[in-house]
């Protein structure tokens, strides 16, 4: 296999180099997020699954090793769950690691993802997420707060692809916003 060849095994094409990680975390502690749940995320979380017909929806602030899903809604709820490690049926738990998922990409990116079909994707296809939790299509969206920083993402996955369309990277990059305002008026304590 040549070195410009698709390896599915290796992280180095799956996984971008963050450098903001850093000042990330320290801006994640200024706020007081991403290291617990937090209730009106989770409300979040469960607000955009029912939007956008998705199973599972997150709120997630991403450190320089994993990534922390303070907002978490899953199938089968009707509030948002913890979640253990992943049994015979797909669960997603409120910590991934870094190298997993596509958040760490919109973060990188800046900008929203939508993965209709991830397995259209060979860059993204080989994830561990597709065959650990089933993912087969994403949608996410960057927090980005008034200091300019990337904090994290929110984000819908479902174990079938879906055809998230226009409409569906308007709602999510909305929604985004929304959760942006939500995290300033917490800041000042309003």
């Amino acid at each position: 296999m040549s070195p410009t060849s698709y390896d599915p095994t290796s992280h180095l094409l799956l996984t971008p180099e963050d450098r903001e990680a850093p000042a990330r975390v320290t801006r994640l502690r200024e706020l007081g997020i991403g290291e617990a749940p937090i209730p009106e995320f989770d409300d979040f979380a469960r607000r955009l699954a029912q939007t956008t017909g998705a199973p599972y929806a997150m709120v997630n602030f991403i450190d320089e090793h994993r990534q922390y899903f303070a907002g978490l809604y899953a199938p089968g709820s009707d509030r948002a769950v913890e979640l253990g490690p992943a049994q015979s049926s797909p669960q997603v738990g409120r910590v991934m690691a870094r190298d997993h998922g596509y958040c760490p990409h919109v973060v990188v990116r800046r900008k929203a993802l939508v993965l209709e079909d991830v397995c259209d994707y060979p860059r993204f296809a080989g994830n561990p997420v597709v065959d650990e939790i089933g993912i087969r299509s994403y949608l996410g969206a960057p927090l980005i707060d008034r200091t300019g920083m990337a904090l994290g993402t929110v984000c819908v996955v479902a174990q079938e692809p879906r055809p998230w369309g226009r409409q569906g990277l308007e709602t999510i990059k909305s929604m985004a916003a929304e959760l942006v305002e939500q995290i300033h008026r917490r800041e000042q304590g309003a």
